[in-house]
């Protein structure tokens, strides 16, 4: 079984893939929190969100949360334009509603974009072959 203590497995692709980290906080409220978690149970996220995620080419995004961090984690393909990606995002259907339903959560500026909310993060150390 998959989870914090024993990992998460990993797709692989036939393509190169690039990995991008993005954070957010949320509002220190337990009871927020926990109705943020449920919001991303599968059985109650909007379809239209997850095929808007496909569609600009993203092919797999985690949500890690530790107390109010959020920490994203996405992979694309290495050619993807992911700045172009996340625009495109924006206007496709009920996304910016997707984004207003979540950002009660969310220490962000209302009405912002999932680009203008998650905020890149550096990688201090790899280890690697």
């Amino acid at each position: 079984m998959e989870n914090k203590e024993t990992g998460y497995l990993m797709r692989e692709y036939k393509v190169p893939v690039r990995r991008y980290c993005r954070t957010l906080d949320l509002k220190d409220d337990p009871e927020l929190i926990k109705e943020y978690r449920k919001r991303h149970a599968e059985e109650n996220f909007w379809p239209e969100i997850l095929a808007g995620i496909k569609e600009v080419g993203i092919l797999e995004m985690d949500i890690y949360l530790r107390g109010t961090r959020l920490m994203m984690i996405l992979e694309a393909p290495a050619d993807l334009d992911l700045e172009a990606a996340m625009a495109r995002l924006a206007t496709l259907p009920r996304q910016q509603e997707w984004e207003d339903y979540m950002s009660i959560f969310q220490v962000a500026a209302p009405g912002a974009s999932s680009a203008e909310k998650w905020q890149p993060m550096e990688r201090v150390f790899h280890l690697y072959d």
